[in-house]
């Protein structure tokens, strides 16, 4: 992935960041130096957080990377999958109903939320709710689109 450009972020950018994530995700990331980077051909834009990628706008909307995640462990807007799901996610496979066992209660369509695998809670991916929280568990259907997984190019990029 090839850097178009960084810049560290102002106070009132990390202010409006750290509201945005404390919000949705009810995380508050803690770090020293804030670093957007955009990249030549992907629509992704990166916020390294003390040099980790830890923060991704998805459609313009900040959400934490799984190496954000992960290091964060947010309480809200989160998917558990079953053991039998996690190499589907992590390859990037939209998550079916038949693999989740559980969704946060604070989940609409058209949310950003995390995927996370049951035994350990480790973060697999990020995505998109095609439906409400309360419509998740079940025996058929996709519910939520992958947006970023383990092993993409974003998960392997470094500040």
């Amino acid at each position: 992935m090839q850097v178009k450009s960084r810049h560290h972020l102002r106070s009132d950018a990390v202010s409006e960041l750290e509201d945005a994530l404390a919000d949705g995700l009810g995380v508050t990331p803690e770090g020293d130096a804030y670093e957007r980077v955009e990249f030549e051909e992907m629509d992704w834009e990166v916020v390294l957080i003390d040099g980790e990628p830890q923060v991704a706008y998805f459609d313009e909307e900040p959400f934490l990377t799984v190496r954000g995640a992960n290091a964060y462990d947010p309480d809200k807007r989160v998917v558990t999958v079953d053991a039998g799901a996690i190499s589907f996610v992590s390859d990037g496979a939209d998550v079916m109903r038949p693999g989740i066992t559980e969704a946060t209660d604070d989940i609409s369509a058209g949310d950003l939320v995390v995927i996370a695998e049951e035994s350990h809670g480790k973060v697999l991916a990020i995505g998109r709710a095609r439906v409400d929280a309360d419509e998740m568990v079940g025996d058929e259907g996709k519910v939520v689109d992958s947006l970023h997984h383990v092993g993409d190019d974003l998960y392997q990029f470094s500040g």
